[in-house]
């Protein structure tokens, strides 16, 4: 199913018009990723705001709506965010890396893990990743299954 047919389906269910939507698949490892939020283990992400800026995309919002892809663009599920913060990334706590859902769930592997994703991401771009370097941290709930 793609994503705008699973998003024509929760529309007319949950009745919500016209509302916008974007659809996404998780950075790393996405089939597993999206696998956790079907389970109800990964209930949060983070990204690095200023990815968003050179892109010249605004960063999600509170309430917005998404259509989680896996790695062949098939919707698996639609979130809501719940919250949305930015900050520094030394200060990630240990709640949103256990709501993050990955490996231990600690905020010692989500550090490991992030970091080094982070620094590639923003290598790429041409930016130096450090432990100033804002992030996005997002809340979310899954409100459509097929």
């Amino acid at each position: 199913m793609t994503a705008q047919q699973m998003w024509e389906q929760y529309k007319t269910i949950a009745q919500i018009g016209d509302t916008p939507y974007d659809s996404w698949a998780f950075g790393d490892d996405s089939d597993t990723l999206a696998a956790l939020v079907l389970e109800g283990k990964k209930t949060a992400t983070a990204s690095v705001y200023e990815l968003y800026e050179a892109d010249g995309e605004e960063i999600p919002q509170e309430g917005e709506y998404s259509v989680i892809l896996d790695s062949r663009d098939r919707a698996v599920c639609i979130i809501r965010d719940t919250s949305v913060k930015v900050v520094p990334f030394r200060d990630v706590d240990e709640d949103h890396a256990r709501c993050e859902g990955e490996g231990s769930m600690t905020l010692e592997y989500w550090r490991e893990v992030h970091s080094k994703l982070f620094s590639e991401w923003m290598e790429e771009a041409g930016l130096v990743f450090t432990e100033d370097t804002p992030v996005v941290l997002e809340r979310f709930e899954v409100v459509y299954r097929p």
